[in-house]
Parts: C-alpha cells; structure tokens; sequence
C-alpha cells in the first residue's frame, strides 16, 4: 500500500502504519517504523496521553502523522477500523482487553483486514497472574532478575538504568522486530497475526548470555562481582580530578597492557589476573584517574586500544569528534536529537519531520488513505471541524 503525497525513504517505504497512542515503549516502537520510512499515523485521543510533555517536544512523535478520534464516541472505533482496512500494522499499548473493550482489539481488526500485523505492547504480557496488573518498567526489570544485577556495589540497592533496558530495550525493540518478522510472513503467506510483546519478556531474552555464564560457573547471581557488571577493576568508571568520569573496558590482554602502560601502572600489570590483587589494582587505577582531568585524560587515550572513553553528558555528546562525523546526531527544526539507526546504504532513513501535533494531519491522512470519516463533520453532522476552531481561536 503506497501513500501518495509527502516523499518518503527508508526500507519500509509503503508500509502504512496505525498507532493508538500511547507512552512509553509504543511510540518509540512507532517511531522507529517511522524512521525507517513507514507512513505512521497517530490516533491521538481528545486531550492527550496524559504524559505532560508539550506534543512540540516529543521527539518519539517525528516523522509521524496525527488525526484525533475519540474511541468512546459513536463512530469513533468504526473510523479507526477504516483505518485499519488499509495499514499492514496496528500497535497499541493498552492493558489486555481494553483494545478489545473499545471495539479495536485483534479480533474485529482481523476481521477487517486479515492480512494485518497486531501489534500489542505491554509490561507483563497479555496474559499471567501479573497480567490486569498497572506496573512500570523498574518493577518489570525487577522481577526478570536484570535489575537485580545492575550496580557496582554488591552490598548495596541495584542501580536504576532509566528506563531504557525495559521499556526501549526490551520492549519497544522486541515489538519492531516482532511486526516486521509477522509482516514478512503476512507478505509471504497472506496471514496476519497478533505479536505480544511484553517488556518482561524482552529483559529476560537480553540476559541470555549472563545466563549462559552463570550456569557454566562463570557468573555469580550478585551484582558487582563479575567481569562486565564492575566487579573488575579494569571495566567500570572512575573519577578524574575536575569531578568527570573515565569508562574502562580493557578487557582483552593486549587492549589492557596499553591501558595500563598510558594510565603509569605497568608495575601492577600482573595484578590483573590475580583475584586476591584486584583491590589493589582498583585503588591503584582510581588514583592515577585522580590526577588529570576528565578532558586530559581524554586525550591521553585518544586514538589507542586501551578502550577508554570520556563519560558525556547527555548535552555533550552531540558534540563528540566520532558522533559528529557519522552524523549520530541530527538537528530538525531546532531540535538535536539521535538519527534514525540503523543505516542502509540504499534506503537510508531520515528525520522527515518535527513531532506531529495531536489532530494537525487529518485532512492529509483522511485524503491519503481515502478515509473521509476522519472529518468530525463525517462522523457528526453537527459537530466542529478542527479548522474551524482553530480560526475561532485566531
């Protein structure tokens, strides 16, 4: 299905998309189809998502198309399943069976559309005790057993990584590769069907390999004690003498001796494979750390394998040498933010658009998709067009 009007690119060029918004793992999932050149269109509901942020702002909106329709007005679920006769994907992020309760679950969108991918995000999954529970992503980590190995104190609470590992991680992730992988065989075979991607589901799958390790001995199941969680004095952070960091991950023996060699402690070399000398190894790395700053440090490991980098800000990092020669970041309309990933050498994806405002494409899409019912005048002969209140409001 090709959507005339504005040009796209990206690989998922012609792949029309339905989100029922949402926050969290749902838009970015969205907004990662949208990047890689889906027509995504936002059924945004009459007074927001409740997330608090201005639509201006949010940048998991970009390269999207927004209409409003009220799914608990008459009509309102019969426009989105016009929506849906004419998209190859649906993502929602409801709790289980409110989607069905408002008359836009998988069972009447099937029926509409049976080649469609089905796209539900949740927390705990569409089914299981947890299931009709709320929760958000520190208590899905909390109970896969991810969050409980984050920090590098094992006598101490775990660290909390925002909300990446859950809800974008293993949540919004999952979903992307889930839809494509269902539409690939809908393609293939003229099969929709329901993906269920649940954040619990996700965060365990990502710790696939700590699992492997902790059953072959090589793991302990308490965090910071093992090699990659900074129990090891050669892969973790420390501080410089301006109150910056400094990441190490000189795990491999060559990449370690030039560690060791441009920090000024080749004399403590051996200690690296001597467990009992791993706190003197530690004490030793974080007092040389101690004695520059951030940024000279930086340029004493620039452009050697020691694998040490400078800990940025979140404001700083647009701003880095290597990010700026790839272009990992991107200005649009006065806002820098990360360019779509990953790259495509004959379909690159590319920020289109700013974030869509609730409502502000309906014409377009209603013409587009060739789904008049979009117009509040369709759906109600007495009700107000969204221009009109706009010139009232000029």
């Amino acid at each position: 299905m090709t959507t005339p009007g504005r040009s796209r690119t990206g690989p998922l060029s012609g792949v029309r998309v339905v989100e029922l918004a949402g926050i969290g793992p749902g838009p970015f999932a969205a907004m990662l189809l949208a990047d890689l050149g889906a027509d995504v269109v936002r059924v945004d509901r009459p007074g927001g998502p409740g997330l608090g942020i201005d639509p201006a702002f949010d940048l998991t909106n970009r390269n999207k198309r927004s209409v409003l329709v009220d799914l608990k007005a008459d009509g309102g679920p019969d426009t989105v399943l016009d929506l849906v006769a004419r998209a190859d994907v649906l993502i929602e992020g409801y709790r289980p069976g409110v989607a069905e309760r408002l008359g836009v679950g998988p069972d009447a969108c099937l029926a509409r559309n049976p080649r469609l991918v089905y796209g539900r995000m949740t927390g705990w999954g569409q089914d299981g005790p947890l299931a009709p529970t709320a929760g958000h992503d520190i208590g899905y980590i909390a109970i896969t057993g991810t969050l409980g190995m984050i920090g590098p104190d094992p006598e101490g609470p775990p660290s909390i990584p925002a909300n990446l590992v859950g809800d974008y991680a293993g949540g919004s992730l999952y979903l992307v590769i889930g839809v494509l992988a269902a539409l690939q065989h809908a393609r293939a075979h003229g099969e929709g069907q329901v993906v269920d991607a649940a954040i619990v589901d996700g965060t365990a799958h990502l710790a696939t390999m700590i699992h492997g390790m902790l059953a072959a001995g090589g793991w302990q199941d308490r965090r910071g004690v093992n090699l990659l969680d900074g129990g090891c004095p050669f892969y973790g952070t420390y501080a410089t003498s301006d109150g910056g960091h400094m990441a190490v991950g000189a795990l491999e023996q060559q990449f370690y001796d030039e560690f060791v060699r441009l920090l000024g402690i080749e004399d403590l070399a051996p200690a690296r494979h001597d467990l009992a000398r791993w706190g003197e190894l530690r004490a030793a790395v974080a007092d040389r750390f101690r004695t520059r700053t951030r940024d000279e440090w930086t340029a004493v490991f620039e452009g050697t394998d020691a694998c040490v980098a400078p800990v940025l800000s979140l404001r700083e990092a647009p701003a880095h040498p290597h990010l700026a020669a790839r272009g990992t970041f991107v200005e649009h309309a006065g806002l820098v933010q990360p360019a779509p990933a990953p790259r495509f050498s004959a379909t690159p994806g590319t920020v289109r658009t700013g974030p869509a405002l609730p409502g502000a494409d309906t014409d377009e899409v209603a013409r587009d998709w060739a789904v008049p019912a979009l117009h509040p005048d369709a759906r109600h002969p007495d009700a107000q067009h969204p221009d009109d209140a706009k010139e009232q409001q000029a």
